[in-house]
């Protein structure tokens, strides 16, 4: 009993399981964020292209 409670104790592949979780959750932040930011970005760009066509025609 004490060999497999020790087993337990020294298994750390819960661990790294909830590590490549925490990683995977930063990475998608920053793709939200990025893609957001570009969004914001395109927006402002076809809104001007807009305006310079108005008056263009």
């Amino acid at each position: 009993m004490i060999k497999h409670f020790v087993s337990f104790m020294n298994d750390e592949s819960g661990a790294t399981a909830i590590e490549y979780g925490l990683i995977a959750a930063l990475i998608s932040v920053a793709l939200i964020t990025g893609a957001s930011a570009l969004g914001s970005a395109l927006n402002t760009q076809f809104n001007a292209l807009s305006t310079k066509l108005n008056y263009a025609g």
